[in-house]
């Protein structure tokens, strides 16, 4: 198809999203031959750095860092204590990953500096994904000692949030309703960085409270047909009090973005103990994504598998980069069954990779990913672009590739 026709068909699907969205992402990618499914890492990555060059033309100081993009066109930034600090410098690491190209090193030790002194934030529950995403690409990268003490003492501090009694890391400080132990599913995030520490430091605890983590989430975050909670709340003594959703649709639904956070979690838990418990789990929780009937045929979920209106419901981006991510690593765990994850992986990063969510030069505010959502049971972040669907699409391709090296050794 040549380049008129492909932009035919973006402009149609932008034109008619909101009315007819479901049946132009078909006709979309049916007609640019998509599930072809040769995906050009070259290309996004290229495309990926000429966006985010703009973005850094545009923001020419570390004092807030890259988040979204208001209706309005306007840029949405937020202080480095927010829990998304970590994926923009994280992506000009992959950015630097791919390209070894010294002007992305420089922006995303800038950028990732500017995230430093939320290593003493003992007030989140998210500095896996500020610090791991941020300082432990660093570290991976450089083997900068610096970034090594960064993250030992950002472990330190997640640490802090864990209540033995509970037997969870505490999410938030407190939920509507008076309850004060919240966790939410999102949580399986940042167990990684534990692991982390227990390793480079000799400390089981880190270890262990982890491990305790995940275990009372597979125990009370779950349905029995493997769907999940955003929310449980417990009290002081570790009682379930409530299982609630708070940005999906209604307590007993499906959000999506929880649901893929849920998928990548316990893949990483498996990576990280080789205990088969945890794959066969992240396995499970996953055939309930990949088999459900609202999940479309391009793979990129709507924001809740429940959602009241669907098909006339928004997409969430974020979810389908999220998912494609983990279901690569996943694939290379399960043998026979592997080779479905691969593929089904594939047509989300295909579908990624498209004129439906892959912006093109000077749109989407510089961001790479269109079509996200962040809550719109809260009325917020609808159709939007969010950083951290950058940041998965950015792993997903280089994971993508880097399984396509390996087939072919």
């Amino acid at each position: 198809m040549d380049d008129g026709a492909v932009k035919l068909n973006a402009y149609i699907f932008e034109t008619t999203y909101k009315p007819m969205k479901h049946v132009y992402l078909i006709l979309c990618f049916l007609s640019t031959g998509l599930f072809a499914q040769k995906i050009d890492v070259n290309k996004q990555f290229a495309l990926a750095g000429q966006q985010y060059q703009r973005m850094l033309a545009d923001h020419p100081d570390t004092s807030t860092t890259v988040h979204s993009a208001r209706p309005d066109g306007t840029y949405r930034n937020l202080p480095s204590g927010w829990w998304c600090s970590g994926f923009f410098p994280g992506s000009l690491w992959f950015l630097y990953e791919k390209t070894k190209d010294p002007q992305w090193e420089k922006a995303a030790r800038l950028w990732t500096a500017a995230v430093k002194k939320e290593q003493f934030n003992t007030g989140t529950h998210d500095l896996g994904f500020m610090m791991f995403d941020s300082f432990g690409n660093q570290l991976r990268l450089t083997k900068d000692p610096q970034a090594k003490q960064v993250l030992i003492q950002s472990a330190k501090s997640l640490a802090t949030r864990f209540d033995p009694k509970v037997g969870l890391i505490k999410s938030w400080n407190s939920f509507k309703g008076g309850f004060k132990y919240p966790v939410i599913i999102d949580n399986m995030m940042n167990l990684e960085l534990l692991f982390w520490a227990s390793r480079e430091t000799g400390d089981k605890r880190f270890h262990d409270i982890a491990i305790t983590h995940a275990e009372n989430t597979i125990k009370n975050h779950f349905r029995p047909d493997y769907s999940s909670y955003h929310v449980i709340l417990y009290d002081e003594e570790g009682k379930v009090l409530a299982k609630k959703q708070h940005q999906g649709y209604q307590d007993e639904s499906t959000w999506t973005r929880g649901h893929a956070w849920a998928i990548y979690g316990f893949t990483t838990m498996y990576r990280e103990t080789k205990n088969k418990k945890y794959l066969d789990f992240a396995q499970k929780i996953a055939d309930y994504y990949l088999n459900h009937p609202n999940l479309p045929a391009d793979k990129i979920p709507y924001w809740d598998f429940y959602a009241p209106n669907i098909p006339n419901e928004e997409r969430d981006a974020s979810a389908g980069a999220i998912t494609a991510s983990a279901l690569f690593e996943l694939s290379t765990y399960s043998g026979a069954k592997g080779k479905r994850y691969y593929q089904d992986a594939v047509t989300m990063l295909s579908s990624l990779s498209s004129p439906a969510y892959r912006a093109s030069l000077g749109e989407n505010n510089n961001f790479l990913i269109k079509h996200c959502v962040g809550a719109k049971s809260l009325n917020s972040e609808i159709d939007v672009p969010l950083v951290y669907a950058d940041y998965y699409y950015l792993e997903g391709l280089l994971r993508y590739e880097a399984l396509n090296k390996k087939a072919k050794n």
